[in-house]
């Protein structure tokens, strides 16, 4: 029993190295239908690739049940059928393995920080009022320096906000971004990024004008440096830049960021961040509409400054968000205001007068933020998302929602406060230390179903969501940013089916008291999961609903 917690991708790998080959011949299954007789299938048309007939020979199958390694999930029995080779686990050792007092890194465990990232959202130099389009990208880029953070990453935000301006529609979606005034140091920035455009043969200087932000200080010309430099992947109507002295405090913010990365070891940075000659990775989130704009500064940026960091530049770009018959352009604020809104009146018709209460306040804000940060951050980054402002089913109904993520993370809240209180009465004994508890009790469909699609992958989960893939070419990376939201959107449906369906705090009779006590503990560690993936998003867990 000293393996550790177990993985889904090393026992991936130990499957296809018991049939001797280093393809990805298994998959793991997570239909409740499958999953009623097999956990993982080898199917007949991977194995006839690379098998006769796709027969695997017998000492193959008979020696499968008996891996064992690091991480490696417990298993039963292997048998060849019509759909290929099956494998099923042996359940109530992975319950213990996964649930029990066994040592095993926690879920969102960091470890010693590996690299650097500094993550740019240009939306939050719009000088005019912040729309949805800007609030996408802002979201995403806070999301994924959670993501990165809980994988080691030390992250930078840029830019940080101005203290000339308000950010109300930021603090109140609980939006946690640095601000600052940048004092002397961006000042010296400055200037240096003056002297290098004086120097620069693609810039032409232009008549100084009055001392303001927007006069144009020196025209430079893009693309023949694009065209001279070979660069791959930039829009081909780049051509002469206006600089001016905004352009360069945008720039100058950049790399005092970089120069603040405490990474000088370029080896060091994580296998999840593109590869560079860079000490730090630099990754532009921006929208589709403002793309063009980003372009022309990671181009300026690149001539002013030849430095290494310059050219580990990339664009995730974010899809455009539609609003359906909209009278007039709405503001992030009125967004903001019109969904929290709709929650109150939502929650007056399913609670009554307990939602007017000054103490659901507070529940009605969290419910709010949560609806928006799913309905930007659910879809793929790449993806057009459609806001129906007329609409407020995703802000009360549905299993699509975050309300209905919340709903269920406050269920189990619930559920445990009424244990203790309980136990408090003496209902119930306390809960046994997990090195006494029965798992072998654990034998509901919806029990595994729990733990093998969820407690189990949850920190791959993680680790594949932070991941910043490099591109196959050119500037633009995708990152799965929507993965968290469509984990916690299907662990609350499978959630709330199995407690609908099972009545975990039973009678108080010893005799039921074994598998009342494993289910509190599996549930315990999915509550666990919930409060971990929540906290990527700045979402705090309900206590009531």
């Amino acid at each position: 029993m000293g393996e550790g917690r177990p993985g889904v991708a090393a026992t991936l790998r130990a499957l296809n190295g018991a049939l001797g080959r280093p393809g990805a011949l298994w998959v793991k299954e997570s239909g409740a239908r499958n999953l009623r007789h097999r956990d993982f299938l080898a199917p007949r048309a991977a194995l006839s690739a690379v098998f006769p007939c796709g027969q695997v020979p017998p000492e193959a199958v008979s020696a499968v049940p008996s891996l064992r390694g690091p991480a490696v999930l417990p298993l039963r029995v292997c048998r060849q059928t019509p759909a290929g080779l099956e494998v099923q686990v042996h359940r109530p050792e992975a319950f213990q393995r996964l649930l029990g007092p066994l040592p095993g890194p926690p879920l969102t465990a960091a470890g010693a920080r590996t690299g650097c990232v500094v993550l740019h959202c240009p939306a939050l130099r719009s000088p005019a009022a912040l729309r949805p389009r800007h609030l996408r990208s802002v979201l995403l880029a806070e999301h994924l320096a959670q993501l990165l953070r809980a994988q080691g990453v030390d992250v930078r935000l840029v830019p940080a906000l101005s203290q000339e301006r308000s950010w109300d529609v930021l603090r109140q979606l609980r939006i946690c971004w640095p601000s600052g005034s940048g004092g002397s140091s961006l000042t010296d920035a400055i200037s240096a990024l003056k002297a290098a455009l004086g120097r620069c043969p693609c810039a032409a200087a232009c008549e100084q004008g009055p001392a303001t932000a927007e006069a144009v200080i020196s025209k430079v010309h893009l693309k023949s440096f694009v065209e001279q430099q070979g660069l791959l992947g930039y829009d081909p109507n780049l051509d002469v830049l206006l600089v001016t002295e905004r352009t360069l405090q945008s720039l100058a913010e950049l790399q005092e960021a970089v120069l603040q990365c405490p990474v000088s070891d370029p080896t060091a940075l994580p296998a999840s961040c593109f590869p560079s000659s860079s000490c730090c990775s630099i990754v532009h989130v921006v929208n589709c509409e403002e793309e063009f704009q980003q372009q022309q500064l990671d181009v300026l940026w690149r001539i002013l400054d030849l430095g290494a960091h310059t050219a580990s530049q990339k664009h995730l770009v974010c899809g455009p968000v539609k609003v359906t018959n909209p009278s007039s352009p709405i503001g992030a604020d009125q967004y903001f205001q019109l969904r929290k809104h709709q929650m109150y009146e939502a929650s007056v018709i399913k609670y009554g007068e307990l939602a007017q209460d000054e103490a659901w306040t507070e529940v009605i804000d969290t419910l709010t933020v949560a609806a928006i940060r799913f309905e930007m951050l659910s879809t793929a980054h790449r993806s057009q998302i459609t806001l129906d402002l007329e609409n407020s089913s995703i802000s009360t109904k549905g299993t699509k929602s975050g309300a209905f993520v919340m709903y269920n993370c406050a269920r189990l809240a619930t559920l445990f406060s009424t244990f203790q209180r309980a136990v408090e009465q003496g209902t119930y004994p306390p809960l046994p230390p997990a090195s006494e508890l029965n798992f072998s009790c654990l034998r509901e469909e919806g029990e595994w179903l729990l733990l093998f699609n969820y407690l189990l992958p949850f920190p791959e989960v993680l680790q594949q969501a932070a991941q910043l893939p490099p591109p196959s070419k050119g500037i633009r990376i995708t990152a799965n940013t929507e993965t968290v939201c469509k984990f916690l959107i299907q662990l609350s449906m499978d959630f709330s089916s199995y407690y609908n369906r099972v009545h975990v705090l039973g009678e108080p009779f010893p005799h039921l008291f074994d598998q009342m006590f494993a289910r509190l503990q599996l549930l315990g560690a999915v509550r666990d999961v919930f409060h971990s993936a929540l906290a990527t998003l700045h979402l705090p867990p309900l206590s009531q609903i």
